[in-house]
């Protein structure tokens, strides 16, 4: 009997070249429409999450751990060398990851994308939390990694205020450099006329923003690096000035690139389209 239908099935299939394929049974349906929604799922939500994870890991590890290595060379990396290692460090994992996750690897640059609607909600939300996952694990490794006197002395590479900067200049400082910051992610990284360079446009903006703002604040602009060493080493001082000056910088800059420059730009293309296809 089982063979009959299988031959009525094939007679059915040569003889209807217009069907789409064999007759499935509901429950094959619904094998194939739970493996695309876990594919979905999947593709919308796992794997970019694990890629701000990863590349927040990578970011934080390079750029504390060139921090803690400085106090352990008795300064020999200088902050020319900080700087070098957080930019260069940001270029490399925003490079590897943007095709999968857009390679935020800040909890501010996510926060531009919310505002000026480029990631869903609940999306935003998971970046954040892996993003601050994946910097405390980096500090972590580095508590592991080094000599306790040496990472203590080193704050395990937390950023801190530096003498003489109160708390509102803090803020103050964070929010210009992380102003530039997001310039530089929406100039180019979001911008469609941007040229293609990866993440090393992001990277450099890091570097020289540490050249003027690391003896000051540490120059953080991103809340997942300024957090993740000081959680895992114990650290607790001016927190907020961390959040509070990236978002703010963050916010403005995303939005005054997005409405100001992006948008006119999109609706004087759809008027001149537009007229072209009256014409």
């Amino acid at each position: 009997m089982n063979d009959d239908i299988r031959t009525e099935q094939a007679k059915r299939i040569v003889e209807s070249p217009g069907d789409t394929g064999p007759i499935m049974t509901p429950k094959q349906e619904q094998a194939i429409s739970a493996n695309q929604a876990r594919s979905g799922f999947s593709e919308q939500y796992v794997k970019p999450v694990v890629a701000e994870l990863i590349g927040t890991f990578g970011f934080v590890f390079i750029g504390a751990g060139s921090i803690v290595t400085n106090t352990l060379t008795n300064g020999a990396v200088g902050l020319v060398g900080i700087a070098f290692a957080l930019g260069l460090g940001l270029a490399i994992m925003i490079t590897i990851f943007a095709a999968t996750s857009g390679g935020h690897i800040n909890p501010a640059v996510t926060v531009g994308f919310l505002v000026t609607r480029r990631i869903a909600p609940l999306l935003g939300l998971l970046y954040i939390v892996a993003q601050l996952v994946g910097a405390t694990l980096a500090g972590l490794l580095l508590r592991v990694m080094y000599p306790q006197a040496v990472w203590q002395a080193a704050l395990l590479g937390t950023t801190y205020l530096g003498p003489g900067v109160s708390f509102g200049i803090g803020v103050l400082i964070e929010a210009v450099l992380t102003f530039f910051l997001l310039l530089a992610v929406f100039g180019t990284a979001v911008d469609p006329r941007a040229p293609k360079i990866g993440g090393f446009g992001i990277g450099l903006t890091v570097l020289v923003d540490i050249l003027v703002g690391g003896p000051l604040t540490g120059a953080a602009m991103n809340p997942a690096i300024a957090f993740g060493p000081a959680l895992a080493g114990g650290f607790w001082q001016n927190d907020l000035v961390y959040w509070i000056g990236p978002i703010i910088g963050a916010v403005i800059a995303a939005s005054i690139y997005e409405y100001v420059i992006l948008r006119p730009r999109r609706v004087g293309q759809a008027t001149a389209n537009s007229g072209r296809q009256k014409d």
